[in-house]
């Protein structure tokens, strides 16, 4: 098949090691920044923070993140030329949809008469949220959306990524505690370019099931 959209995909794959010398443009961050902000989420919710790990001090607290497990994504901290947190809230609350909806107001999709009227679709929060206000598997399940969108905008732009679900989110939480401020990360993204010759996934046969096995058209 030739398409643009198969030719990213097919190309994608997840890299192993990165070129520590290379750094994305602030031209293509750009386009990345702003593919995660318009990612969508359920009932528009956006539960999420995104924090970009770009500095060599950040990158030295990402690194050492990694003291206590997932050594194996260890490498990418440094290395990779930035490194995207996707976090999400735990506890995500009527007044974190109000911003969503005052937003609206703002933007004039949603007429400032109608924001009552504009938490109808808040009652899917409550039916994904515990006894005890938890809705995590809810809004960590949006935070996926988000990754898979920013995984075919950086495939489309001619960098490398590597999909990270190996990460300890308690020290995360620890050494990033300002930047997430509550919120919990259990993925991140390395992003730049990948050293072709220590990156043995890079020449390998893309591994996926056959059409037939997993799509059933009824």
């Amino acid at each position: 098949m030739t398409h643009p959209i198969i030719s990213d995909l097919q190309r994608r794959y997840t890299s192993k090691r990165y070129d520590a010398s290379k750094h994305i443009s602030q031209a293509d961050l750009a386009v990345i920044l702003e593919a995660l902000r318009l990612s969508p989420s359920s009932i528009n919710s956006q539960p999420w923070k995104f924090v970009v790990i770009e500095s060599e001090q950040a990158k030295q607290r990402l690194h050492d993140s990694f003291a206590n497990k997932f050594q194996f994504n260890q490498v990418h901290a440094k290395a990779a030329s930035h490194t995207i947190l996707f976090a999400y809230n735990p506890s995500y609350q009527r007044a974190d949809y109000e911003k969503v909806i005052d937003a609206d107001i703002a933007n004039g999709r949603t007429k400032a008469e109608n924001k009552e009227q504009s938490f109808g679709a808040f009652a899917f929060v409550d039916l994904n949220t515990d006894e005890q206000g938890v809705n995590a598997a809810w809004t960590k399940a949006q935070t996926y959306i988000a990754l898979g969108n920013t995984m075919h905008t950086v495939a489309r732009l001619g960098l490398d990524s590597t999909p990270m679900e190996g990460v300890d989110k308690d020290l995360l939480g620890e050494l990033f505690a300002d930047e997430l401020d509550g919120y919990v990360c259990e993925v991140a993204l390395a992003i730049g370019y990948h050293e072709p010759e220590q990156d043995y996934n890079a020449a390998l046969p893309k591994s996926r099931l056959d059409k037939d096995a997993v799509i059933t058209v009824v």
